[in-house]
């Protein structure tokens, strides 16, 4: 994304959550970890692709550049926020962005201190707040970005499906993980609501809809930001499984030890031999799974050729994301950098 607005999405994050956790901190001293935690997991990083999109989202309908605007796509990173941290619980996952997760950093709090109880639950706990403090913040931060009174209401539907389909997402995901997996149709589904249109298209339509954008202009978006959600989530599966740790910030095949049914596991189950097949559905989901095992697991993957069928769904989403997004009515402007953000979301490598 051209740098401006991510240094203004970046802005306005630290001026709203620097107030925030100042309330958070008046409250008393023992939140100051809670506040602090906050502070560097909203302000430590991220790629703030959902702002980028919101942004371009409103410019591509012509809405006028503004503060407020950016404001409100910021907000978007606070949910964010809450997603990743629930995620990681979900998940069980240790690290986040090469940190320890926040569950773990609070468990490991319980234990320096020898507080009474279980340290895995207090972590537990602590994240599933501070989460849902993230979500509370979302929507604090969008009611108070500067958005007229008329925005806010053709906003607030636009938010309420993001956040009911990001959910449902999740749950069809553990349900995936529950069952043992199963069709490339049901791992395509939980991808879509998981995240291609909660990273992309209501992104988009939340833009839109704060610039007043019609039907027509909406599944135009539509048409070029749920391709390119999938080919983003495809990419990630990808990571997932043969990533670099140092540069994703997560184990070597950390969705492997989580059990994570996506379309790259699905499609290699499919076209594994019998014994390679009973090897993926033993080991897969297995917290224990050491590197020699990582390392056999992606190798059966590889030879099912199912890497390289992902690899040729992504290049299919993203030509059909182009291709949306090069026919439609949009501000020229817009359109060159929601190209510029289709080739950053599939191409990338973290």
């Amino acid at each position: 994304m051209p740098t401006d607005v991510r240094d203004r999405v970046e802005s306005a994050l630290s001026a709203f959550v620097v107030g925030a956790v100042g309330e958070l901190e008046s409250i008393g001293g023992d939140l100051l970890p809670v506040a602090a935690t906050a502070r560097e997991f909203v302000l430590g990083g991220g790629k703030r692709l959902r702002p980028a999109f919101c942004y371009w989202g409103a410019r591509a309908v012509r809405a006028a550049d503004s503060d407020a605007l950016i404001a409100a796509a910021a907000s978007l990173e606070l949910l964010q926020a809450c997603a990743l941290v629930h995620d990681d619980v979900i998940d069980r996952s240790a690290t986040r962005r090469g940190q320890p997760s926040v569950h773990e950093r609070f468990a490991r709090l319980h234990s320096s201190h020898e507080w009474i109880g279980d340290a895995a639950g207090f972590g537990a706990a602590t994240a599933i707040l501070l989460g849902d403090l993230f979500l509370v913040w979302s929507d604090a931060m969008l009611a108070a970005s500067g958005l007229g009174a008329a925005e806010l209401e053709r906003a607030r539907p636009v938010i309420d499906s993001m956040r009911v389909e990001v959910m449902a997402g999740q749950y069809l995901d553990v349900v995936e993980q529950a069952r043992g997996g199963g069709s490339v149709e049901r791992a395509l589904r939980v991808a879509r609501y998981k995240a291609a249109k909660y990273t992309v298209e209501r992104p988009l339509h939340l833009g839109a809809a704060i610039g007043g954008a019609d039907a027509a202009a909406l599944d135009a978006l539509s048409g070029y930001g749920v391709p390119l959600g999938e080919a983003f989530q495809l990419r990630d599966d990808l990571l997932g499984v043969f990533g670099d740790p140092a540069v994703t910030g997560k184990p070597a095949g950390d969705d492997l030890r989580e059990g994570k049914r996506t379309v790259l596991i699905a499609l290699a189950m499919e076209n594994a031999s019998p014994t390679d097949r009973a090897m993926l559905a033993e080991r897969i989901g297995d917290p224990n799974l050491d590197e020699t095992g990582i390392a056999a697991l992606r190798q059966i993957v590889a030879d099912t050729g199912a890497a390289g069928a992902v690899e040729s769904l992504i290049t299919e989403r993203f030509g059909a994301a182009v291709k949306a997004i090069q026919s439609a009515d949009f501000d020229p402007v817009a359109t060159t950098a929601l190209l510029e953000l289709a080739s950053a979301a599939t191409q990338r490598v973290e």
